[in-house]
């Protein structure tokens, strides 16, 4: 693993700056960043970044000026040696008349950015604070809001580093949107030989083999399966990635493509006939010749687990990461240091064995009742847990009374794997395929083993049901020495940038959660003037949310701003009870499309909201963040209560326990600035442009009767604020400034 050199290993060249513009068209002459030569074997890589710091500054100048205009070098050098080293300040490049606005003005799609684009003060600070960190070699943590262009104030300096930087975004969208719209820019007229590459799970990419395999086999179920495989078929020959999300008429739960994919478990490597024309070998090929990898957090934290496990790695060594969006990391970090086994894993690994089986023909009547087995015993064990839905912590005492209970089904499941195992290994010959499902299967093993037997003092032990699904999971209470150890100790350049970072001014919580011992922080002012775009609205004769009338006043509530904002709202809840009561309230009550989670899939209902005049949409947890809707086609946001994770939530009782056993307050260091985020990022929604006006509601009085309820008005940005429902017709409808309505700030100075 490379701490902090340019040029890690896997033969990534640095970028270097050099001085060119974009001409009226748009086009780079010249190019702004380019690949740096490489030195001489005898030249380190420290050495490359010292030649890098010392590169001279110079002074912005029109294009016509230029010496080094149309690929021309500067005057006074020989070879032009001397302008490929010139390394401007971000200031050159952000600020005001700077390389990026020229660039921007010449000629950028109008529909990505407008000719209005204008200098951000904000967005050169994070600039040059990001490539401070990248040249002394420092941890960052910046918060950015929504505006300040934060994607190419880390990407311009991760670029100009010289360096592997890995780039890790919250979602598998928000990758795509990195590399379709952000680098090509750069590429255009900043690097024009910048190499990217983009890296996913193996379940997102097509195996070669399997479609191979498949093309005779009777393994598709109806019409509409075979239909779907031929046009996999189809698209196969054509495709460069074989990445699934090319794949637009195949749905979410395809079990077509879980019998197609390149997961792990049923991948033979280097053994494979078709390893080398693999997608997943290809994609790996790329990151290992690429400047930037652009990954999500999942895979990131998959791929540092496994280095924890010293099970290898999925990601080429790099020296620096950049996690955008990283109030997700400790949630998603928490999911890949645990432990966690369901019905489905089991259902998969029976269904993989049989499908292989019959590839191979090896598929004989004992082995397949081998498979069979496992699937009769894991249903049966599996069901031994209670039927409500929901999570459930399990206790050492719970684990034991449980197999105390049912110890027979518990060792008929683990001996239905052992014996699977055992029939494979007694083969002469045995193909890598079942080499391969052996191996998962003893995993299986070992994890079911951990879940019942351990009792690891950082774990948290509970099961969920879910719909057709039982997990069951042991969780790391905490997180912070896992990452300070396996990340930020490991690395000497780490960037944390999202906007909601900070819990009244101050990145506190999320350096403890974290364990970012040693970093520089800073909290950018807002690029949109929040005090003219939102007014918060909070009524003063609310129950309180725990009151049996609290509902019945909330959709009278909910209704009456509906009408104000002519529907064009999302109403966020805290719970799928709440949001499906209140809409059953609502719905009769108003004449505007209204939308319900849970209907649809997510990404539908939300093209039905932005394409439905009026609409409004109930919602919870997975629409309060990472959704985008600019305009006046979302005009209000109504939160129903502050959004305090459920208390006897395993994981979230396991944390208070844990901080009150070392003498702290759980509520004030946890439990609050967990809920001030999430509020953040609920209203978050509202304001996405400087154009953008709306209206932000919370019906939960406890913000102004709490004294808790200082510290989120205190994180929030500076809101008018307001009591009345008049104040909020008034603002809605005269387009209006809230400071004319005699509104006062929701954020005390």
């Amino acid at each position: 693993m490379s701490k902090g050199l340019p040029g890690a290993a896997g033969g990534a060249t640095g970028c270097a700056i050099v001085a060119g513009l974009c001409d009226s068209t748009g086009e780079s002459i010249g190019g702004f960043l380019a690949k740096r030569a490489s030195n001489s074997a005898g030249d380190s890589a420290e050495a490359k970044v010292k030649s890098a710091a010392k590169a001279t500054q110079r002074r912005t100048v029109a294009p016509e000026d230029d010496p080094r205009a149309g690929g021309r070098a500067a005057e006074g050098t020989a070879d032009g040696s001397a302008a490929e080293s010139a390394k401007p300040s971000m200031q050159e490049v952000f600020g005001p008349g700077g390389f990026l606005e020229k660039c921007m003005l010449a000629g950028f799609d109008r529909s990505t950015v407008g000719a209005d684009y204008e200098y951000r003060p904000a967005q050169l600070e994070m600039a040059e604070m990001v490539h401070d960190a990248f040249e002394t070699h420092h941890h960052a943590i910046v918060e950015a809001g929504t505006g300040t262009g934060k994607t190419l104030a880390y990407l311009l300096p991760a670029i100009c580093s010289g360096r592997r930087v890995v780039i890790s975004t919250a979602t598998k969208s928000l990758q795509e949107q990195l590399y379709q719209k952000d680098v090509p820019f750069l590429q255009k007229h900043f690097a024009p030989n910048l190499k990217v590459a983009v890296m996913k799970g193996r379940a997102n990419f097509l195996c070669i083999s399997k479609l191979n395999q498949m093309q005779d086999q009777a393994l598709l179920r109806g019409m509409e399966e075979m239909d779907a495989f031929r046009q996999i078929k189809d698209w196969a020959k054509l495709t460069e990635t074989g990445d699934r999300a090319e794949l637009t008429f195949l749905p979410d739960d395809s079990e077509l493509w879980g019998k197609l994919d390149a997961r792990r478990d049923t991948c033979t490597g280097k053994n494979c006939p078709s390893f080398n024309p693999c997608f997943v070998t290809g994609m790996h090929q790329r990151a290992q010749e690429a400047d930037l990898i652009i990954v999500n957090h999942h895979l990131f934290f998959a791929d540092l687990a496994l280095k924890q496990d010293d099970f290898g790695s999925i990601l080429p060594e790099y020296s620096a990461v950049v996690f955008d969006e990283a109030h997700e990391m400790e949630d998603v970090a928490s999911d890949y240091f645990g432990r966690q086994i369901s019905n489905f894993r089991f259902e998969e690994l029976a269904r993989d064995a049989d499908q292989t089986l019959r590839l191979l023909h090896l598929g004989t009547p004992s082995l397949l009742r081998k498979t069979q087995r496992i699937r009769e015993r894991s249903r049966g064990f599996f069901e031994l847990f209670p039927p409500r839905d929901g999570r459930f912590s399990f206790l050492r005492n719970e684990r034991e009374a449980f197999l105390e209970q049912n110890r027979e089904a518990y060792d008929a499941l683990a001996t239905s794997l052992k014996s699977m195992e055992t029939e494979f290994a007694a083969l002469t010959n045995k193909p890598e395929e079942l080499t391969r499902i052996a191996r998962r299967s003893f995993e299986l093993r070992q994890e079911l083993a951990f879940l019942f037997e351990s009792n690891e003092r950082n774990f948290v032990y509970w099961y969920e049901r879910r719909n057709k699904g039982v997990f069951l999971t042991a969780t790391p209470i905490d997180v912070s020495q896992i990452l300070r150890e396996r990340l930020f100790e490991q690395f000497d350049t780490v960037i944390l940038t999202s906007a909601t970072l900070t819990v009244g001014g101050r990145f506190d919580y999320i350096r403890q959660r974290l364990g970012i011992d040693h970093a520089k922080d800073r909290a950018l002012p807002p690029e949109f003037d929040f005090p003219r775009q939102a007014l918060l609205y909070l009524p003063r004769k609310m129950p309180d949310v725990r009151d049996a009338g609290f509902q019945a006043k909330a959709a009278e509530e909910i209704v009456q701003l509906l009408e104000l904002s002519q529907g064009r709202a999302f109403c966020l809840f805290t719970s799928y009870s709440q949001m499906n009561d209140l809409f059953e309230r609502v719905r009769s009550r108003v004449a505007f499309p209204l939308l319900l989670q849970g209907t649809a899939p997510r990404s539908v209902l939300l093209e039905r909201f932005k394409n439905t005049e009026a609409a409004v949409l109930f919602a919870t947890a997975s629409f309060w963040q990472g959704v985008d809707v600019p305009g006046e086609q979302l005009s209000c946001v109504i939160v129903d209560r502050l959004p305090f994770a459920v208390p006897s939530d395993p994981i979230v009782a396991a944390r208070v326990k844990a901080l009150q056993e070392e003498g702290r307050n759980p509520f004030a260091e946890f439990q609050v600035p967990q809920a001030v985020l999430a509020l953040k990022q609920g209203f978050g929604r509202l304001i996405r442009t400087k154009t953008d006006r709306g209206v932000l509601a919370l019906l939960d009085t406890r913000l102004q009767r709490m004294p808790y309820g200082k510290i989120f008005l205190e994180s929030l940005p500076r809101y008018g604020m307001t009591h009345e429902l008049a104040d909020v017709a008034r603002f809605l409808n005269a387009k209006g400034d809230s400071r004319r309505l005699g509104a006062h700030s929701a954020s005390p100075s």
